[in-house]
């Protein structure tokens, strides 16, 4: 399987026969201008959406893809999928509403895409969630969890490798936190834009690997 960052929370998803998934993308523009990343252009066979605002909900995608934006199990594709209902914010999503986390099997991996998550997961959440191979985590704060928090989630989770996303860049204009806050401390391996992973690959100790957005 390949992971490519495309930027902000979305990322492209292929498997070793070629189904491609993109998880949140964003609408080029939106909020104001808040995200400036490029529009997406690959093409998908389906697409997650963990909520819906506009920087993770965008549908003008190539390839005539299904869409996923509900909780509950599917098989896309030979692509499992299983959707976990959390919240936008630490008030039940009062404040910003609910949110899918998105546990995909692709290859024999589990890949965990935690959308914006709000709030800390219960045990009875990470119960749901199971097994993470590999964990997407929002670390920029204000609007998902922030840096601590994402360390909590990532105990809690015990993933083999973590993918940090949602955090301030040159394109995205959110008032966020940059990454430098979640890395303060960790060792990390920097990978470019895009990263291969088989199961052979997994090792016993958690790899941070951060990704380069390619829009």
């Amino acid at each position: 399987m390949k992971i490519k960052f495309l930027g902000h929370a979305a990322f492209l998803l292929t498997s070793d026969s070629g189904v491609r998934v993109i998880t949140d993308p964003y609408k080029p523009g939106c909020f104001d201008g808040g995200i400036q990343y490029a529009a997406i252009d690959e093409p998908a066979d389906m697409v997650t959406i963990s909520h819906d605002h506009d920087d993770h909900n965008e549908t003008k995608i190539n390839g005539n893809p299904i869409f996923v934006r509900k909780p509950g199990t599917n098989e896309i594709k030979g692509v499992m999928i299983n959707g976990i209902e959390s919240y936008h914010d630490t008030n039940q999503g009062k404040d910003r509403g609910r949110n899918i986390i998105f546990n995909l099997l692709i290859d024999g991996l589990r890949v965990v895409h935690l959308g914006d998550l709000g709030h800390e997961l219960s045990a009875a959440d990470a119960k749901k969630i199971g097994k993470v191979d590999v964990l997407l985590v929002p670390v920029g704060g204000f609007f998902t969890i922030d840096s601590s928090t994402a360390d909590k989630m990532i105990e809690m989770l015990s993933p083999k490798i973590v993918i940090p996303m949602h955090y301030k860049t040159p394109k995205c204009r959110f008032p966020i936190a940059t990454l430098d806050v979640f890395l303060k401390g960790k060792e990390a391996l920097n990978k470019g834009d895009e990263i291969e992973i088989k199961t052979v690959d997994i090792k016993e100790n958690m790899q941070i690997i951060v990704l380069d957005p390619v829009k």
